[in-house]
């Protein structure tokens, strides 16, 4: 497998984030901290939204579910009607999977029901790893981890769902909570919680 790969621009970059919309989502965004229930609710949706797809696709489609699901305001998330959840089924602009779909108000409710311990954003961080990965090339990234599949499942018996180990190993990883940017790559360490 490769290891960081040098763009048009001379800068060296994860091989996945070397083009497009992927630059973009690379170099801004994926690995830095969010701030704020709703935006750790959007990217536990959208991570929930990607399982089984490419993330290309779900970026090219982020607007749709930002549309759909009200900017990812939890608590208006969480009064949609079933009819509104059916009407979302048919909009091209999000993925039109029922389970992903009513994953979405189910895991706003669950978001409401753990701000009584502390909010969505306290409850994922008490889940970091202590020590974060140093892959070189892409053969050594890891899917999942130990906090991972702990975190999975404190969320399972919470009441959300599309949360299973590599998708949260995803969200800790679009968030800065692990850090894996190759060695190598210009974006490593831009979290500030873990050195390059």
């Amino acid at each position: 497998m490769t290891g960081p790969v040098i763009g048009d621009d001379g800068i060296a970059r994860c091989p996945w984030g070397s083009n497009g919309v992927l630059r973009a989502y690379h170099d801004d965004e994926w690995g830095r901290p969010v701030v704020g229930e709703s935006a750790l609710f959007e990217r536990l949706c959208l991570e929930g939204a990607q399982s089984g797809l490419s993330w290309l696709t779900i970026l090219n489609k982020r607007e749709g579910y930002r549309r759909v699901f009200r900017d990812f305001d939890v608590d208006k998330v969480a009064r949609l009607s079933d009819a509104a959840l059916e009407k979302a089924l048919l909009d091209p602009g999000i993925v039109r999977n029922r389970g992903k779909v009513e994953s979405v108000r189910r895991n706003a409710r669950a978001t409401i029901d753990l701000r009584a311990d502390g909010g969505l954003e306290a409850f994922v961080e008490s889940f970091a790893p202590s020590r974060t990965p140093k892959p070189a090339r892409t053969s050594a990234l890891p899917t999942t981890s130990p906090e991972s599949l702990a975190l999975s499942k404190a969320l399972k018996k919470r009441g959300f769902s599309f949360v299973g180990p590599t998708t949260m190993f995803a969200l800790f990883e679009a968030t800065g909570i692990v850090d894996t940017h190759l060695t190598g790559c210009f974006r490593r360490g831009i979290s500030g919680r873990w050195p390059a």
